[in-house]
C-alpha cells in the first residue's frame, strides 16, 4: 500500500524523578508533550476516567455477600435466586481485584510522517495514547509502551505515575525508526513473552502489514486485545488531485498516479475495501476489538463509542 533487530529496552518501574527533561530532547517536543499533558488529562477527567473505570473491570471479582437493594443500585447486581425467597429484593457484592496492566503497542515505522489534515498519523497516535495511559494510571493500573517498526525498538515496562505517562508520550512523539518496515509479528511475541498475567493491550497503527494472523491471534487469546486503526481519508478515497507523485516512506520507491482517472480512483477504493475486510476478518477470529480514528475527525468520538459498546456487550454478558 502507498504511503507517506534493534532491541532496546527502557524505563523501570520506578520512573526517574523528571524523566522529560533530558539533554537532547528539542523544546518542540518538550512543549507538544507538555500540550498533550493537558488535553490528555482534561478528557480523562471530564470523559473517559469512569468510563474506563466501568468497562475495565480488572483480573476478576470476588463474591462477598448480599444485602437489600436501595435505589440507585445496579439492577444487573439483583441476586435473584435470594429476592425471590425473602420477597424482597437483594443484590450481590463482590471484593474487585482492581490493579491490571495496560500495555500500548505502537506502530512507529515511517507511515507515520503522513498527514493531510494538520497532523500526522504519529501525533495523534501519542496523543491518544496519552489519554489512554492518564486514563489507566487515575485507576490505579500500570501502563507500559513497546513500540516497533520491522523490529521492537523500544520496550518501557508497566509503570504508574505521571511522570512515567509523560516519558512514554516522549518516546512517541520523538523516536525515528530505524527500521523501514512494519513487522507486527515481533512486537506480538514480545507481548506474549513479557505479559505473564491477562492485561489490557492497544494496538495502535494504520495496520497496512500482514502476515500477523497467527500471533495476533495467541495474543487475542491471552489478553484483551483493542486494535486502534488510525489512517488519513487519502489512503481509502484520494478524490481528483490531478497527477500526484507518490512515495512509499517505508521502502523509498516513487510512483506517479493521475488520482483525476476515474479508473484510478476505483481502483485504490476497491483495494481499500479488500484489505479493511480482510483486518476486520482477522480481528474477529482473533477476538480483538477495532476503534478507527480518522485523521479528518475527533478521535474523541470514537473512544467514546467504544466505551458505549463495551458497556453495553457487559451488560448483556452480566445479565
Amino acid at each position: 500500500m502507498w504511503k507517506f533487530p534493534d532491541f532496546r529496552r527502557a524505563g523501570r518501574d520506578e520512573p526517574s524523578e523528571d524523566p522529560i527533561a533530558e539533554r537532547g530532547v528539542p523544546r518542540e517536543i518538550l512543549e507538544a508533550v507538555g500540550r498533550i499533558e493537558i488535553r490528555a488529562r482534561r478528557l480523562v477527567e471530564e470523559t473517559f476516567s469512569g468510563e474506563y473505570h466501568s468497562v475495565f473491570k480488572g483480573q476478576g471479582i470476588e463474591f462477598r455477600e448480599v444485602r437489600e437493594y436501595v435505589p440507585g443500585d445496579d439492577v444487573r447486581a439483583i441476586d435473584w435466586n435470594v429476592t425471590a425467597r425473602t420477597g424482597d429484593p437483594y443484590v450481590k457484592l463482590f471484593n474487585e481485584e482492581r490493579e491490571q496492566t495496560v500495555m500500548l503497542v505502537a506502530d512507529i515505522s515511517r507511515s507515520g510522517d503522513f498527514g493531510s489534515c494538520g497532523r500526522t498519523r504519529q501525533e495523534i497516535a501519542a496523543e491518544l495514547c496519552g489519554v489512554l495511559a492518564f486514563s489507566a494510571i487515575a485507576n490505579k493500573d500500570r501502563v507500559g509502551l513497546i513500540l516497533f517498526s520491522d523490529s521492537v525498538e523500544l520496550y518501557i515496562p508497566p509503570a504508574r505515575g505521571k511522570t512515567h505517562v509523560l516519558r512514554m508520550i516522549r518516546e512517541l512523539l520523538s523516536w525515528r525508526a530505524s527500521g523501514r518496515g512494519t513487522d507486527f509479528s515481533a512486537a506480538l511475541e514480545m507481548l506474549a513473552s513479557v505479559l505473564k498475567r491477562k492485561s489490557t493491550v492497544f494496538l495502535v497503527s494504520d495496520f497496512w502489514a500482514d502476515g500477523f494472523d497467527r500471533p495476533l491471534k495467541i495474543v487475542g487469546r491471552r489478553h484483551d486485545c483493542i486494535a486502534v486503526r488510525i489512517r488519513d481519508p487519502l489512503e481509502t478515497d484520494p478524490g481528483d488531485l490531478g497527477l500526484v507523485r507518490m512515495a512509499d516512506a517505508e521502502t523509498g520507491e516513487n510512483m506517479i498516479l493521475d488520482t483525476a482517472d476515474s479508473r484510478t480512483q476505483a481502483a485504490i477504493r476497491s483495494a481499500a475495501a479488500r484489505h479493511d475486510a480482510d483486518l476486520e476478518r482477522l480481528l474477529r477470529e482473533a477476538g480483538t476489538d477495532l476503534i478507527d480514528i480518522g485523521l479528518d475527525r475527533p478521535y474523541v468520538n470514537e473512544l467514546r463509542r467504544f466505551f458505549e459498546r463495551r458497556e453495553s456487550r457487559r451488560g448483556r454478558v452480566y445479565r
